[in-house]
């Protein structure tokens, strides 16, 4: 997380995890889902997985865990006359985890400090595990020690005033007490930290400044080539880690449908998976399910959010109360009826 692309790769889709909401939902035997906030996992998933932690926070970490380590982020789901109760994060760091295989089956193994390792039941782990049997990190070593090395590189170079600014020149020939003395004045006056100014230049000097060349113009593309490489390790468009020497209007538009198609889909559909898998028993899976929200994708553009209600509300898939519920509004009388306000006329009292 010490190299800037990682981290902006890593937050970019663990704070998005964290930010979406989950709900629980119940199907009927018509078809239709509705939210079930009775539901004992309802809570740990929406607001709090435990006393000391929200539900946004705790998806956020394990997610975070699951791009950064190689068995995943995980969690202990405490269970009181069978219900989930809690949901605890194990710290890959501070309580590893060692999973193994027996019977086909996975087991779980954990360790803490002070305390022998003990097994826990695959049942009550919540495993978000990582896309690839070795992490992220370690099958994208190579771009990402690239982007460590042209970081430091740089900022040694800048940092210690590696690369100077000009040149002083003279015609003549200066002695090395004059010359010690001119430069010793002119690093105190213009060194790293002490820039600005108007020089007094002696005995016919010039000062050169020194223009990037070719070879530093390939540093920067090298910089922006490492940027795209960690991005291609962690499948975010360039944009989502500030890289927008390519974007443009027509293309950042792609660019999000591509985050949330080829990435973000593959974590909510592990989180579901889990969900499913572990918090419902086996006869509610057959009617309970959790689901990712993604229409918070469009909460920070209104009128991209108003037309996809004037349209829904139109086709008469949504009716006005519902969508002001939707933007947490109060109901008014008679915006229950699905009618499409395009074609509907209302009758005026004389």
């Amino acid at each position: 997380m010490e190299c800037a692309p990682v981290r902006c790769a890593v937050q970019a889709i663990a704070e998005t995890i964290g930010q979406l909401p989950v709900h629980v939902y119940q199907r009927s035997e018509e078809g239709a889902k509705e939210r079930d906030p009775d539901h004992p996992a309802y809570a740990l998933l929406h607001d709090l997985a435990n006393d000391w932690t929200p539900a946004a926070k705790f998806r956020e970490e394990i997610t975070r865990d699951a791009l950064l380590h190689p068995n995943g982020g995980m969690a202990f789901i405490n269970r009181v006359d069978g219900k989930p109760v809690e949901l605890i994060r194990l710290d890959p760091e501070q309580t590893p985890v060692t999973v193994g295989v027996s019977n086909s089956e996975p087991v779980y193994q954990v360790t803490e400090r002070g305390k022998p390792a003990r097994i826990i039941a695959r049942q009550d782990i919540l495993h978000i595990p990582s896309p690839t049997p070795r992490g992220l990190l370690s099958e994208g070593r190579e771009a990402i020690g690239l982007a460590l090395i042209m970081e430091r590189h740089a900022a040694t170079l800048f940092g210690n005033g590696g690369r100077p600014d000009g040149v002083l020149k003279t015609p003549d020939k200066l002695g090395a007490e004059a010359a010690g003395r001119m430069g010793a004045a002119w690093r105190a006056r213009f060194g790293a930290g002490t820039s600005g100014g108007t020089p007094v230049l002696e005995q016919g000097l010039e000062f050169q400044p020194i223009t990037f060349n070719s070879v530093d113009a390939q540093f920067l593309e090298l910089r922006r080539f490492s940027i795209e490489e960690v991005a291609r390790v962690f499948r975010v468009p360039p944009i989502f880690m500030m890289e927008y020497g390519r974007a443009t209007w027509a293309n950042s538009e792609a660019m999000r449908r591509d985050f949330i198609d080829f990435s973000l889909r593959r974590w909510i559909s592990a989180w579901e998976g889990e969900i499913r898998l572990k918090l419902f028993s086996v006869q509610e899976r057959k009617t309970h399910f959790a689901e990712f929200l993604l229409d918070d994708f469009v909460k920070g553009d209104l009128a991209t959010r108003m037309d996809a209600y004037a349209k829904a509300i139109a086709a008469r898939i949504l009716n006005p109360n519902e969508a002001r519920a939707a933007e947490n509004r109060p109901p008014y009388v008679g915006g229950e009826k699905f009618e499409n306000p395009n074609t509907t006329t209302t009758a005026v009292a004389a």
